[in-house]
């Protein structure tokens, strides 16, 4: 169990928070690039705490500033987008993509006052149909090439799901490596909605282990029953990222903080073309909303991993109390990130990089990572948000 004082520190990620500074220092995709659009150029996007607008300018290009204007606060999403800039609905002050102020109307001709403002303002860039921005100081690392976002090779889909409860929630399901079995195989059989993707997590876990690596978490589990496996799954990527393969496809989720009680996730899926086909150009990603969970009744549907996984986190209270829990060996994962969480958080503190950030152009051609098997003896399939 943790102390209140170290919970705080590992869950709360507003500006100027242990952790919130921790990940500030990583690209966090902001929305789906097809939502804003010539007649809809401006969207507001909550994150971090903070209160963003993303606008596309005339030229195209993406920019991310504070919604409040520096002047007396006004939102700058009623204001006008002229070429790159953005100006105030309310007093016409125009900031830059930088937060440089360019235009500060009825100030003094030879006034200096907009050399000493500045609108907040982070750096955008799109890949793959999402916006990312960069919310840390300079300078940036690289916008990682995950495979899933550059590979040629296939078709890829945006689902974007809402998760109300802190994000490490989420994130230390991911190093939860036994949940598989009772959450989701069990779970479906029950519900008698059992397929052979739901019963590949259905079989008896004989061991489990991880370990530290560059990315963040590796992790194995060993399966008995009729079907036995050495599965090394792809890692937990630090600090909230989770990979999973679906069957062929390849599923990438960012936990996104909104607040310290709501994350966003968005899900970018991969999925390759057979052998031989070439498949077709998108110039859209397509993006599929997950809007409820939920029943009639207001109960948790449980009918997919995905709902099983948010029943689990949500119920776990909006900021989970680590001050009330009971870990066992079984928990060793959860530990280990956290430990992670916290170290990592020190070196922040300390002026220094933290783990998984990419400044060699020549590591960030392409990011790979699949999960393989050792002395499998028989194919499975699995779909999985764990």
């Amino acid at each position: 169990m943790l102390t209140p004082e170290k919970n705080a520190r590992l869950t709360q990620i507003g500006p100027g928070t242990p952790c919130g500074e921790l990940l500030r220092r990583y690209w966090q995709p902001l929305c789906p690039v097809i939502e804003l659009t010539e007649e809809a150029p401006k969207k507001r996007v909550h994150i971090l705490s903070e209160q963003l607008l993303v606008y596309r300018g005339a030229d195209g290009a993406y920019g991310c500033v504070a919604e409040r204007c520096a002047h007396r606060g006004c939102s700058l999403y009623y204001g006008f987008i002229e070429g790159e800039a953005i100006r105030c609905p309310y007093h016409g002050w125009k900031y830059d993509r930088d937060g440089r102020i360019l235009e500060q109307p009825f100030e003094p001709q030879a006034s200096t006052f907009k050399d000493k403002v500045r609108q907040k303002a982070y750096p955008v860039q799109e890949l793959a149909g999402l916006l990312f921005a960069y919310m840390g100081p300079a300078p940036a690392p690289l916008l990682p090439r995950w495979d899933v976002l550059v590979r040629e090779d296939g078709t890829r889909k945006i689902q974007i799901r809402p998760l109300n409860c802190n994000w490490l929630q989420a994130q230390e399901n991911t190093a939860d490596t036994t949940h598989t079995y009772y959450l989701h195989g069990h779970m479906m059989e029950m519900r008698g909605q059992a397929t052979p993707a739901t019963k590949y997590y259905y079989r008896p876990i004989v061991k489990y282990d991880f370990s530290y690596c560059e990315w963040g978490i590796e992790k194995r589990c060993v399966y008995g029953g009729d079907y036995p496996e050495e599965e090394v799954r792809p890692p937990l990527i630090f600090p909230n990222i989770l990979r999973i393969p679906e069957g062929t496809k390849e599923n990438q989720h960012w936990r996104v903080p909104i607040d310290d009680t709501h994350t966003r996730i968005i899900v970018m899926s991969f999925q390759p073309a057979e052998s031989g086909v070439t498949p077709p150009r998108q110039t859209v990603v397509p993006v599929e909303y997950l809007s409820s969970d939920m029943d009639k009744n207001g109960d948790f549907t449980v009918d997919s991993f995905a709902s099983q996984d948010r029943m689990a986190w949500e119920t776990q209270g909006e900021i989970f109390d680590r001050t009330a829990e009971h870990l066992g060996a079984s928990d060793e994962g959860i530990l280990m990130l956290r430990k992670l969480l916290d170290e990592q958080i020190a070196v922040v503190e300390k002026g220094e990089d933290p783990i998984a950030l990419i400044r060699d152009p020549a590591k960030n051609r392409i990011i790979e990572f699949k999960s393989h098997s050792i002395n499998r003896l028989e194919t499975a399939s699995a779909s999985s948000t764990a």
